[in-house]
């Protein structure tokens, strides 16, 4: 690998600017037309839906030969990402205001003109495309949103939701046998109350159900970049002891996973979020990295998300919004459980759980007086750990 060079590219990516397209769209004053061409649109939908699975299968198929020391297809695997991906890439690009799309063309680029070790590609296109795949998902949530009142239409949305988490269901799959969790089913139960939720005209069990899902796959993320002792961080860190140019392939990996979930993270804890990357940037020192610095910084940061979530909760209190504010309090104190536990004890942690279930069950029945109180309770113990997580 050619280290500047390398650098130099990754510079790119951290400082390239996205250009984003408005797109605009036309619709038949035709009633029975415009049925029928949203018809063929679903059609297709569910076609494109079929290889954008497919042909991100077969492009890291591809990719992965480089990890054997293989020749790599770049033609073979630009084919793929410009016929069947980049499209759905640009979209959220738009959407989200990121530069995902760039990234991609400037790793693969990379990688067929060697200066970027191909493996590092390889890693860069997997994780950026799963990226892509959990933000289509909460696109589809958010299409469900504005649809509610179309049962037939928000069936849909639910069911490509569930299409495209089945791309990265792996990963989550991965991260349980490494943590021994239950992620998988904890996502799939939340996919289960959604498919109630829509049947019972349950907009409120709607957003419960989402939120699992959503806060699950970010504890995923959390768990694949700066979770102990599985993460990326840790990961790097030990390989760096012997081999650096090894170790930067742990790096690119965390840094790749962890763009899914820096966005919220910088949004609420911008210091933290913000070392973190920094910690993952390929032009980092690679035998500086610190995992349990790291491990620290998302511990700090996902307990201010929480508290912010609980602020929202009694700001919105009464309001559909403070229960579902208060369960995401519940769900970020979730992902960084076990380091919570490790920093007050197995027995306060599970007082910390049973406080935050109460909170959610007082917002539900509106009984102020008792989500007050065990609020409190709540926000002193996650200042706490965010006092001792320094």
């Amino acid at each position: 690998m050619k280290k500047r060079e390398l650098k130099k590219i990754f510079a790119g990516f951290l400082l390239a600017s996205s250009v984003l397209t408005a797109c605009s769209s036309t619709t038949s004053s035709d009633k029975t037309e415009e049925k029928k061409q949203e018809e063929v649109k679903e059609e297709d939908v569910q076609t494109k839906e079929v290889s954008f699975g497919q042909a991100f299968q077969e492009a890291v198929a591809e990719l992965e030969k480089a990890k054997e020391g293989k020749d790599v297809d770049f033609d073979k695997v630009n084919e793929l990402y410009t016929t069947h991906l980049q499209g759905l890439v640009k979209e959220r690009d738009t959407e989200f205001e990121d530069t995902i799309d760039q990234h991609i063309t400037t790793a693969l680029a990379a990688g067929k003109d060697g200066s970027m070790d191909k493996v590092v590609v390889k890693q860069l296109f997997d994780k950026l495309m799963q990226k892509v795949f959990y933000t289509t998902i909460k696109h589809e949530f958010t299409e469900v949103t504005e649809n509610w009142t179309n049962k037939d239409v928000v069936k849909e949305e639910v069911e490509e939701a569930k299409e495209y988490y089945a791309i990265i269901q792996t990963t989550v799959e991965k991260r349980d046998a490494a943590y021994g969790t239950n992620m998988v089913d904890a996502i799939a139960g939340g996919f289960d109350e959604i498919e109630k939720a829509v049947e019972a005209d349950d907009q409120l069990g709607f957003n419960l159900g989402k939120q699992v899902v959503d806060k699950t796959l970010m504890k995923t993320f959390y768990f694949a970049t700066g979770a102990i002792p599985n993460g990326y961080a840790t990961k790097a860190a030990a390989a760096a002891k012997e081999n650096a140019e090894e170790a930067k392939i742990g790096q690119a990996e965390g840094w790749a996973f962890y763009q899914s979930i820096f966005a919220y993270l910088n949004k609420h804890a911008e210091e933290d979020a913000t070392y973190i990357l920094g910690q993952f940037d390929l032009q980092t020192d690679v035998t500086t990295l610190d995992p349990a610095a790291v491990n620290k910084a998302f511990v700090r940061g996902f307990s201010k998300i929480a508290l912010h979530e609980y602020e929202e909760s009694v700001e919105a209190w009464g309001e559909d919004k403070s229960v579902i504010t208060a369960l995401e309090g519940a769900l970020f104190i979730d992902v960084i459980g076990e380091d919570i536990k490790a920093i007050i004890g197995e027995a306060e942690y599970t007082a910390l759980t049973e406080k935050a279930q109460k909170y959610l069950e007082a917002a539900k029945a509106k009984d102020k007086a008792t989500a007050d109180s065990t609020l409190v309770e709540i926000q002193e113990t996650l200042n706490t750990v965010i006092s001792s997580a320094k």
